[in-house]
């Protein structure tokens, strides 16, 4: 089994998991990540959308699992086979941001306890480190400056939207004056970028 990143929006699949989608002999991704790699499956190409995650595992050799963004970075990296990267809403974010990688710390609040999320990432920032974070939809980012504002009062936070998608969006606020996301697909960087 493949394991193929198709990057965090239209444009941003690489040519080498282009290669790999256009030999496969069968594919199965989420809708989105379907939509984003369509141009590159093979007319007549079996595809199939996932329902069942946790089937995955029992895929033939030669099926194509395509993951959103980086398979790495919150995906599903962690299924057996050869992973190939994509762009990742990380890169994209720290990019639009001019902001570099050295120094920042990843955190992910999707799915997962948010105030203890806030918790690491105020903890993280007071020590000097940017954070990045991958939000859900229900992610207050609200409740992230409130966190932060006693222990990094002079941070700022950044609210990327649709990385990637003609409506992207980068929001840019304080921690007394923090950005509110419109959409439901974002990420969030804190820090003294």
């Amino acid at each position: 089994m493949k394991i193929v990143g198709v990057g965090c929006g239209p444009g941003m699949l690489t040519e080498a998991a282009a290669r790999v989608i256009g030999a496969a002999d069968e594919v199965h991704g989420s809708a989105r990540a379907l939509v984003l790699a369509a141009d590159a499956i093979r007319p007549g190409c079996p595809v199939h959308e996932i329902e069942d995650y946790r089937g995955l595992r029992s895929l033939g050799p030669d099926a194509v699992v395509l993951s959103t963004g980086d398979p790495m970075l919150s995906g599903l990296g962690y299924l057996p086979g050869e992973v190939v990267p994509g762009i990742s809403s990380l890169q994209c974010a720290l990019a639009r941001l001019h902001l570099a990688w050295m120094g920042v710390i990843v955190l992910t609040a999707h799915g997962r306890d948010h105030a203890a999320a806030c918790a690491t990432a105020a903890s993280e920032v007071a020590r000097g480190r940017s954070v990045f974070l991958i939000a859900d939809p229900a992610f207050p980012v609200a409740a992230l400056a409130a966190a932060l504002r006693p222990v990094a009062p002079g941070s700022r936070i950044a609210v990327c939207e649709s990385l990637g998608y003609p409506e992207e969006c980068i929001l840019i606020g304080t921690v007394d004056a923090p950005p509110e996301p419109s959409s439901s697909l974002f990420v969030v960087v804190a820090g003294r970028f």
